[in-house]
């Protein structure tokens, strides 16, 4: 099943509960939550507070992802707020292994995201405890950025060892995605869209329901 997943990085925070409850509306059923530290990104986003604030009033799936330095140090406090699922990247994770498996013990869904240039060998001895990979189209740090065309190859190398692993992990997407590119990013084999601008740019309603078209097909 393919699923949209609306980053809150491109929302008017002025207008944010207002915004979330346009994404609940339309049927969307995960909000991605970018969390940056300026270290491990360049950028800082938003933490605990926020996340903490939005989950009173929502019951969309909390999908957070910490691209931040030592993730390991803060799962527990994002299991507490509301996340339902953390993704961590495998670059900042001294032990990987550990870290998936302290989600996973929390109860919680588990994704690791892979930037760019890092290589898919990094999931060798992780990915049946996975969940979900999250596979970055773009450097990660700033939002608005277009999809590097390269990761077309890497989605379907992912989506080929899942197949032969006889795994049903989910693969998320995340950077780039616009109204262009949706079909191609899901014929590549992700199953899971993060977009930003191309939901909150203009009216969020119709935003959504333009990319279900295409997801529900």
């Amino acid at each position: 099943m393919n699923y949209l997943a609306p980053s809150i990085l491109a929302a008017d925070f002025t207008k944010l509960g207002e915004q979330i409850s346009s994404i609940e509306k339309s049927g969307v059923e995960m909000l991605h939550i970018d969390v940056m530290d300026g270290m491990f990104v360049p950028s800082i986003s938003f933490g605990m507070p926020v996340i903490e604030s939005i989950r009173k009033n929502s019951k969309l799936l909390f999908d957070v992802h910490l691209m931040i330095e030592e993730p390991d140090r803060y799962v527990e406090t994002f299991a507490k707020l509301g996340a339902d699922s953390i993704t961590v990247h495998a670059e900042a994770c001294t032990h990987l292994h550990r870290t998936i498996h302290h989600i996973k013990e929390l109860g919680l869904k588990c994704s690791v995201a892979l930037n760019p240039a890092t290589p898919l060998s990094v999931l060798d001895y992780v990915l049946q405890d996975l969940d979900m990979v999250l596979i970055m189209t773009v450097n990660p740090g700033f939002g608005g950025q277009a999809f590097i065309p390269e990761m077309y190859d890497k989605i379907r190398q992912l989506k080929k060892m899942i197949t032969d692993k006889g795994l049903k992990t989910d693969v998320q997407v995340d950077g780039g995605v616009c109204f262009e590119n949706v079909q191609d990013i899901l014929d590549a084999g992700a199953n899971v869209l993060v977009a930003g601008s191309s939901v909150f740019k203009g009216n969020i309603e119709d935003n959504i329901a333009a990319l279900q078209k295409v997801l529900v097909k």
